[in-house]
């Protein structure tokens, strides 16, 4: 048995027997209520939302046209084995690979019962609690995938979803690949996307700081080098702060700490008592 895949206890059940023991209570049907979610398919696959066991979850699967080309088959499993093993609150957990009747193989995950960013824009219903979510939960998530050195879509208001009662952030599509490491050029292209996002947000939060939206700007300068080099520094342009204040600040220090040691060393520092 493959070590990374999780323990099915209804599998190993049936194995062993076809009947639940005496005086248990019957097995729940395995799939029920399977029901496409067309606002958050991907290029490549559609999303659904199901119960397993009666549990919610969600099922990610290839579009028809590609169910049985082997090139797209091995795609979704190479994103099941990259995403299986990570482990962040803002990301989407991947709980198993499996063929669901009528949908076909599937990445199943936890569900992730709410609304999209998108569907929250277009409705008008950005408020300043989703804001400071993009700021703080969207900007942590990224620097994860960054860190995990992450191959994936550009990230968007689709896949990006808030969680009912305490809209949670939640990244639903975050990696079909992994690299050895990341390049300037990936790093830059997420600091894009982040911007993107940032300046449709900002567009319905009348009284946000007019900083944020130069945060936003530099964040989608045509030019790459002129962007935000990387979530550290896009980190501090959020919370209003430069590195260049940081440099300035340790500067200042070490120019008074030199100053206080050439003064107690000068012959106008008091004398030591004999």
């Amino acid at each position: 048995m493959d070590p990374k895949q999780p323990r099915n206890i209804y599998s190993d059940m049936s194995q062993s027997s076809t009947q639940p023991p005496a005086g248990a209570a019957p097995r729940p049907e395995k799939w029920t209520e399977i029901e496409h979610l067309p606002e958050w398919d991907e290029d490549f696959y559609d999303v659904y939302t199901a119960r397993k066991y009666g549990k919610w979850v969600m099922l990610k699967t290839l579009k028809e046209q590609y169910k049985d080309d082997l090139r797209f088959r091995s795609m979704i499993e190479k994103e099941f084995d990259v995403r299986y093993n990570l482990a962040h609150p803002h990301i989407i957990m991947i709980n198993d690979l499996e063929e669901v009747p009528g949908v076909g193989l599937s990445i199943i995950t936890d569900d992730v019962y709410g609304k999209s960013l998108r569907k929250i824009l277009d409705a008008g219903e950005v408020k300043p609690a989703h804001l400071d979510k993009i700021m703080h939960q969207l900007v942590d998530a990224i620097e994860y995938i960054q860190t995990n050195h992450l191959v994936h879509s550009p990230i968007r208001p689709e896949t990006i979803i808030f969680t009912e009662n305490i809209e949670n952030l939640k990244l639903i599509d975050v990696g079909f690949d992994q690299k050895e490491t990341l390049t300037p050029a990936d790093a830059t292209e997420d600091i894009h996307a982040y911007g993107k996002v940032l300046a449709e947000v900002l567009d319905q939060v009348p009284g946000a700081p007019g900083w944020l939206r130069k945060v936003a700007d530099k964040c989608m300068d045509p030019d790459p080098s002129k962007r935000y080099r990387d979530v550290v520094q896009l980190r501090l342009a959020l919370l209003h702060r430069t590195d260049n204040k940081l440099y300035l600040a340790v500067i200042a220090f070490l120019i008074v700490m030199i100053g206080v040691l050439l003064w107690f060393t000068s012959p106008l520092a008091p004398a030591h008592p004999a």
